[in-house]
């Protein structure tokens, strides 16, 4: 991308007549040479334009936005010139130098940008720099459409026939010298950045970088030519330059798709990756790597690195150069490094070119230590896991042995002894009382606990059948006979004698003990329990219904969502465990149910819970069959 118009604007000093450039108008013998020139020019139009359209395709990547702007410009700049050098009038000229100056003042500013972005400097691009960045061109644009009113731009243009055909004689002025004296910093300060960039890439990123370096400078060299008189022609040779820039930038985008992703982008994503990388070329010899291949392998450093056989720098970790050199490109292998410690996984790719064919390989390796040694651990922790459990399932079954039938057998004992003490006296009735009470508390601990572990353990033989509710709420109503009858609570029931549940045995009654339970220890003496029962849909609707103090409001969202209750003390001084609730949320939902509760503190609570219909049940098994 040149910026400067060299074609009419470069000749310097004495270089030509005094400082004096000549453009070439009508003669007879020249006229035929101007047209293959112009359709030269229009070639290279073409090519720029086509790079701009490939530039539109990709325009969600800031480079290619500048890139193409600056191929824009150039496209402007050879358009133009290819009209101008056929034209046969100084007015035709003075309108084909305006479309030029369309783009030649703002040329550099965007292919400035786009080194900015190529070599990774976009930290340099804010909306401040661009605008003083414009400032100069804003001015030479300006300057070139209003020059008949200062000459400052061009102090004259004129014709001039002494080369035998007519010239359009420029003497340039302050603002044009301007003008290409900040085109040309420009220039060389983004030639420096490419220059630099080339030395420090990887061999394989070189190709690109010296696309993009020759496509840049061909303009410019052109010019330099031009202007040190080393090829004498009246003709400014500067545009012809754009030919060669564009046909190295179209081989740059369809050989190594300059658009898709900068060349410094890239070497910075490489370097910055955590696995180590080695790029074999086709005789297993190094070609590349990054910094983590350099900590991970010994020996490998970025001045004796790139060329050394892989088999030699790899002598001391066997392992690692046998997937090297094999050919085994499917899958990834886990691996000890004996001489570090640590722990890889390595996986062996293939490299292709664009035309898929091979050109080298990849070897990556993930330090996977700390993976390693957190399966260790948690293996370890496994273990120990189970012997725990195999404790706490040793634990469980000495209480159901030794604990709880001679505790089942005081519990009975205790019933008995308070049946014949009701003609004593009233003190020692309430010892008895008193001594039963905390029997059947034990004895409610040691069952709850020994239900809620055969529930995780696994332990309960879940068999549902067809159970009548009713009968299991009377059932259940008359094991609580004596505690609801010393605190004079009245139990009802309102279930039909209809209604039938697809449950298991042993968890409904569980959970309609449970429920009763609690609704005895927490109702005040001379309250009210209502069972009911109702259909709703392919469920049954249960309801244990009581006037007693209700459910603390800290309570109402969390009592059945913490895997243990927080006991509570009954109106009767009663106390519990908290794993009656647990067990009846597990019990209805491993029967396809669910439970929840309403209750107003002071008033009482709810309780509900859902069942499979027996009725429902029939159907399912009958649809199966």
């Amino acid at each position: 991308m040149n910026l400067v118009e060299s074609c009419h604007c470069t000749v310097i000093g004495s270089a030509y007549n005094g400082g004096k450039a000549y453009l070439p108008l009508r003669s007879s013998p020249c006229m035929n040479f101007n047209l293959y020139l112009s359709a030269l020019l229009m070639a290279a139009t073409s090519c720029s334009a086509v790079v701009v359209f490939l530039c539109w395709k990709r325009r969600e990547l800031p480079i290619a936005v500048s890139y193409g702007l600056g191929i824009l410009t150039t496209a402007l700049y050879t358009f133009g010139y290819a009209f101008e050098i056929v034209s046969s009038s100084l007015e035709a000229i003075r309108f084909w130098l305006r479309v030029e100056y369309i783009g030649i003042p703002f040329g550099t500013v965007f292919w400035m940008i786009m080194v900015l972005h190529y070599t990774g400097r976009e930290a340099y691009i804010r909306k401040w720099t661009v605008a003083l960045a414009m400032a100069i061109p804003i001015v030479t644009f300006v300057a070139h459409n209003t020059n008949e009113w200062h000459h400052l731009f061009y102090r004259s243009l004129t014709l001039d026939y002494s080369e035998g055909f007519p010239l359009a004689r420029i003497v340039r002025g302050p603002l044009y010298l301007l003008h290409a004296a900040y085109s040309y910093l420009l220039f060389f300060i983004g030639t420096g950045m490419l220059l630099q960039m080339y030395w420090r890439s990887a061999p394989r990123m070189r190709k690109q970088v010296g696309f993009m370096l020759i496509g840049s400078c061909a303009p410019y060299g052109f010019t330099l030519v031009h202007l040190s008189g080393g090829l004498h022609t009246p003709i400014d040779i500067s545009p012809f330059g754009f030919v060669l820039s564009g046909v190295f930038f179209l081989l740059g985008i369809y050989q190594f798709n300059l658009l898709r992703l900068a060349p410094m982008a890239l070497q910075k994503v490489f370097e910055s990756m955590q696995d180590a990388v080695l790029l074999l070329d086709l005789d297993d010899n190094i070609s590349g790597f990054n910094q983590a291949a350099c900590r991970a392998i010994p020996g490998l450093g970025r001045k004796n690195g790139i060329g050394l056989p892989v088999a030699a720098l790899l002598g001391g970790q066997p392992e690692i150069r046998r997937i090297a050199l094999g050919g085994d490109f499917s899958g990834r292998e886990r691996i000890r490094d004996e001489a570090s410690g640590l722990h890889y996984q390595v996986q062996l790719s293939e490299i292709h070119d664009y035309r898929s064919r091979p050109t080298g390989k990849m070897l990556l390796l993930r330090d996977v230590t700390d993976t390693v040694l957190s399966e260790e651990r948690l293996l370890e922790n496994a273990r120990q896991l189970s012997d725990l459990n195999a404790f706490k399932d040793q634990m469980f079954n000495v209480v159901a042995h030794d604990i709880r039938d001679p505790i089942a057998v005081l519990h009975n004992l205790m019933e008995l002894l308070e049946e014949e003490t009701t003609d004593c006296r009233e003190e020692e009735q309430e010892i008895v009382r008193e001594m039963g009470g905390q029997v059947r508390n034990i004895f409610e601990l040691v069952e709850s606990l020994l239900e809620w572990f055969r529930s995780q353990r696994g332990g309960m033989n879940f068999a549902p059948v067809a159970i009548g509710l009713e009968n299991a709420v009377l059932r259940n109503v008359r094991l609580l006979r004596s505690r609801s009858e010393d605190k004079g609570i009245e139990i009802r029931s309102e279930i039909a004698p209809d209604a039938t549940v697809y449950a298991d045995k042993e968890m409904l009654d569980l959970v309609l003990r449970n429920l009763l339970s609690n609704a005895v220890k927490f109702t005040k003496p001379g309250g009210r329990i209502l069972l009911r029962a109702s259909s709703s849909g392919d469920s049954m609707l249960v309801s244990v219904r009581d006037s007693g103090m209700g459910v603390p409001a800290d309570q109402i969202h969390t009592l059945l969502n913490e895997d243990f209750s927080i006991p509570s003390e009954g109106t009767g001084g009663e106390r519990g465990v908290g794993l009656g609730l647990t067990l009846c949320r597990e019990f209805v939902r491993l029967s396809g149910g669910e439970i929840w509760f309403d209750s107003v503190p002071g008033q009482g609570s709810t309780f509900y819970f859902t069942m499979p219909s027996a009725n429902a049940a029939e159907e399912d098994k009958r649809e199966i069959r």
